[in-house]
């Protein structure tokens, strides 16, 4: 006996070859009731899997819209520097262009005041030895410089 089974071919049976068994359940069968659930409820009741499957696409396009809006509010951002940076560049300038106006004006002026005694000289005048002057504020002669 043996030794016919070790030479007969090791093959699993088919379904053909099995006999018709009756499934097996753990649980007695159950009848739905009206009003009640229309599925068999598992083992794990707690945590069971949602009934359908949730899409992605709202996800998607909440993901490409924040993308979106950071792109397009980096652009104003970077726009609004440049603008800024140029505007700064050009008021540099001007303060620049404007500080050599006043450099070359006080240098005028520094000439002039030079020149000032000889040039009076050359006009005739001579300096004042007690000068007048008329208050603005009370409208009197004051003579003499008073501190």
């Amino acid at each position: 006996m043996s030794a016919e089974r070790a030479q007969a071919p090791l093959r699993a049976p088919h379904r053909a070859d099995r006999p018709a068994e009756a499934p097996r359940s753990r649980r007695p069968g159950l009848t739905a009731i009206t009003g009640g659930a229309s599925y068999r409820r598992g083992r794990f009741d707690a945590v069971r899997a949602p009934l359908h499957a949730t899409s992605r696409v709202p996800f998607v396009v909440l993901c490409a819209t924040l993308l979106l809006g950071s792109l397009i509010a980096v652009l104003i951002l970077n726009t609004t520097l440049a603008r800024g940076s140029y505007e700064m560049s050009r008021l540099q300038r001007d303060v620049g262009q404007t500080a050599q106006d006043v450099q070359g004006l006080q240098e005028s002026l520094r000439q002039a005041e030079s020149t000032l005694d000889d040039r009076a000289r050359a006009l005739g005048m001579v300096p004042a030895e007690n000068p007048t002057m008329v208050s603005v504020e009370t409208g009197e002669v004051v003579t003499g410089a008073t501190p």
